[in-house]
């Protein structure tokens, strides 16, 4: 009997599809799996995840495509805790920018410089929904995207519109109690992974939000399973967000030292801590450091007019006599004391840097910088890469990463030398995978 067109037509289609791709075993590489040093450890993969870690290896391992990492370390892919895309051009930022070509541009960055999932804290556009469906599903088009959608501000407060370039300006903000919620309300009917609420007067330069109108947004999120992150700068506001249950200060204390009772406070309430040491630093670090500009770690994240300008004696000199800089030399100062006396009270840490806000933000050098300053502040390495991998996924609530474990996502950075030995190693990025794919590769001219 002959076949049914339509029998035929599925046959056809049925031996068309590709075979599906073997298994993966990652050899001889050192591995770091978010928590500990597991030493010398096989890891296989298949398809967009880890099967299995350690030895003896299953019977799935039989067959599979093996890669020899000898003298490399594999750690997980990082998180970011605190960024934002499609917000700057060049040596402009505004949210003028923000479209799908310039986000997914950002997010392929993060994604070369290692960090495989990007949580963009507010300033997104209306299109921020749509890209992050089409990202997520696709490793092809940078690191996976989560986001506050616009966030929540103050009516002329931060954000400050004029000064962020906020033209059309996505940031919802309330006068009052009823609007914080109702704006609360809307972005969790538009899908927010989270809320972002700017609790900062900007040195007494602008209006602050009121108590009555973060204390009902806070109150209304967890009301509707959403958690709150609060961009803060000093002391007092962040005492009174803890005291409203906030559950994420999304940057450093800034103008004091911390006092025990907060401390303990925040340990116990579980409150997360974001400490963006880098953000303060980038006021001055790259006008006081030149030659690393002829570094292919810096200089390929750079737009070619960011690097023009840097690359300006007259430029460094004069951002270096500007005002503002022996403030942001102290405020990273007392960030890292802040950071040391959290971390011993036993404070949850997140892990961002705030890059793709304002150019000098670097989008991918951030993040590894401020390992470097974690460290500085007192974290073993070991600590640090906890903070920007599994501590990093449980602030954002995902538990399918961060780890380098059976059931986990692959999402993995193969570095060229140990990080464990010199935090400054996860610069030597050899292979960056995302979903059990090779995205990325060194970082070179």
């Amino acid at each position: 009997m002959r076949p049914t067109r339509l029998w035929a037509l599925l046959l056809a289609a049925t031996t068309a599809l590709p075979a599906a791709a073997a298994p993966i075993l990652f050899e001889n590489a050192r591995v770091f799996d978010g928590t500990r040093d597991l030493g010398i450890t096989p890891v296989l993969i298949d398809g967009a995840r880890i099967v299995h870690v350690g030895t003896p290896l299953p019977a799935a391992a039989t067959g599979a495509r093996r890669i020899d990492y000898t003298g490399k370390t594999l750690l997980p892919g990082l998180v970011s805790d605190h960024a934002h895309v499609g917000n700057t051009q060049g040596l402009e930022h505004g949210d003028r920018f923000y479209t799908h070509d310039n986000v997914v541009r950002d997010l392929r960055q993060f994604q070369r410089y290692g960090i495989t999932t990007v949580t963009a804290l507010g300033m997104n556009g209306a299109d921020f929904f749509a890209i992050r469906k089409a990202v997520n599903s696709d490793p092809g088009l940078g690191a996976q995207l989560y986001g506050a959608g616009g966030g929540i501000g103050a009516p002329d407060g931060a954000p400050p519109a004029d000064t962020m370039g906020l033209s059309h300006d996505p940031v919802a903000r309330p006068r009052n109690a009823e609007e914080a919620r109702a704006a609360v309300a809307i972005q969790h009917a538009d899908g927010v992974d989270l809320i972002k609420l700017w609790v900062d007067d900007l040195g007494g330069k602008r209006p602050m939000m009121t108590p009555e109108v973060y204390r009902a947004a806070i109150a209304e999120a967890h009301a509707h399973g959403l958690k709150v992150a609060a961009h803060i700068h000093d002391l007092e506001q962040a005492r009174d967000l803890v005291d409203a249950k906030v559950d994420i200060l999304a940057h450093g204390i800034r103008d004091r030292a911390v006092d025990p009772m907060l401390a303990r406070k925040m340990r116990d309430q579980g409150t997360w801590y974001i400490p963006t040491i880098a953000i303060d630093e980038a006021n001055y670090r790259y006008a006081e450091h030149p030659l690393a500009l002829q570094q292919p770690f810096l200089r390929q994240a750079l737009h070619a007019d960011v690097l023009a300008r840097w690359s300006q004696p007259d430029w460094q000199r004069t951002q270096l006599a500007s005002s503002g800089v022996a403030a942001a030399r102290k405020a990273v100062a007392t960030n890292l004391d802040n950071v040391r006396r959290l971390h011993a009270a036993g404070v949850k840490l997140g892990f961002g840097t705030d890059a793709g806000a304002m150019p000098q933000r670097v989008i991918g050098v951030a993040e590894h910088r401020e390992l470097q300053l974690l460290v500085e502040a007192g974290l073993m390495p070991s600590e640090a890469l906890q903070v920007a991998t599994t501590r990093a996924a449980a602030l954002l609530g995902l538990t399918d990463r961060g780890r380098i474990a059976a059931g986990k996502r692959a999402d993995l950075l193969v570095l060229d030398a140990d990080p464990l030995v010199d935090i400054a190693n996860t610069q030597r990025i050899g292979t960056v995978w995302q979903a059990g794919q090779e995205v990325a590769g060194p970082i070179t001219e």
